[in-house]
């Protein structure tokens, strides 16, 4: 069996990357620090404990499997953090990339799908966004991305390695067998916000803006299902071991939700009230972004087949139900 490394396996994303890859025949090897993953997430391969930085420990992971790719989903990521703590972006994301990214050379391990985001494109407000979109990042997190898409192609012109590198947009939804899910602290993500005002684990939501030149006030963002995003992945790993080369695609769906659509679409799918107040506008939310996703459609054969609000969200829920893993923690 084919192993692949997962960095942020334990994570959101790479948890459901891991299961997949699992469903497809790959072994998951998960690398994590547990600085904001899960234990409890790592069901569907071996798991390893340790830092980006960390060339040694990562030299001994690559040695003891021979993996014949590596997803790379590890990073900070939150704005306000990165915009207050830009050097811990820099140091955690950028150096520990490319402390990843030559262990990956050093071992062979050539092919590289790397999870990159939306936020590399800066402020286009009310734009469809694609890849030929002027990247100009508004904070460390998106600096940072962008940095490590740079050290890829300059790796890839260097010493021949291969990489897909994913922008997307908002991700939502979970494993509809509620294995793994979304699980941050502290929660950002509209929509577990969302889930957790409606069952009364926060007072409320609050409506960030309502004055916005969109049908309802309230901001429109593209939302993409997290199993749609992984399954992706699976599609650009099998397109670097077809030797079809380094590219790049955007994930999302090509349509916006607005606020108030995403709390009328969990009102449905609960049966509850949400609770929320209206606040200010905050600095720097774009009134619409949405994603151009052809070139994935076109060149990957890939689809969205989770990705309607309504089964987002109803997956979403039938995680939030489950208690998380701090219910299923060891």
């Amino acid at each position: 069996m084919k192993r692949v490394l997962v960095t942020g396996g334990a994570g959101y994303i790479g948890s459901h990357a891991c299961k997949l890859l699992r469903q497809a025949g790959y072994e998951p090897i998960t690398y994590d620090n547990l600085s904001t993953g899960w234990r409890a997430a790592v069901k569907f391969g071996p798991f390893e404990q340790g830092e980006l930085e960390d060339r040694a420990r990562l030299d001994e992971v690559f040695a003891k499997y021979q993996p014949v790719a590596v997803m790379h989903f590890a990073a900070l990521s939150l704005v306000g953090e990165a915009m207050a703590k830009p050097g811990l972006y820099w140091r955690n994301n950028v150096a520990g990339s490319l402390t990843l990214i030559e262990a990956c050379v050093a071992a062979g391990c050539r092919n590289v799908v790397f999870s990159s985001t939306c936020a590399t494109y800066g402020e286009h407000d009310n734009v469809v966004l694609n890849e030929d979109t002027p990247q100009e990042p508004l904070n460390a997190y998106g600096a940072s991305k962008r940095a490590i898409e740079d050290i890829l192609r300059d790796f890839g012109a260097a010493h021949d390695l291969q990489s897909v590198i994913f922008r997307y947009f908002n991700v939502a939804g979970a494993d509809p067998e509620a294995e793994v899910g979304e699980a941050h602290e502290p929660e950002t993500h509209l929509i577990p916000v969302v889930l957790q005002a409606i069952d009364g684990q926060r007072d409320k939501l609050t409506i960030h803006g309502t004055d916005y030149e969109t049908p309802d006030g309230t901001c429109i963002r593209d939302y993409v299902h997290v199993c749609d995003l992984v399954e992706a992945h699976i599609l650009g790993l099998k397109h670097l071991e077809a030797g079809k080369g380094s590219a790049v695609f955007n994930l999302g769906t090509g349509e916006g939700f607005s606020v108030r659509e995403v709390m009328e679409a969990a009102r449905v799918v609960t049966n509850r009230d949400v609770p929320y107040v209206e606040g200010p506008r905050r600095a720097g939310d774009a009134t619409k972004l949405v994603s151009g996703s052809e070139k994935a459609v076109r060149d990957l054969g890939w689809s969205t087949e989770r990705s309607s609000m309504r089964q987002m969200i109803e997956d979403a829920w039938r995680w939030h139900r489950t208690g998380g893993y701090e219910s299923h923690s060891d």
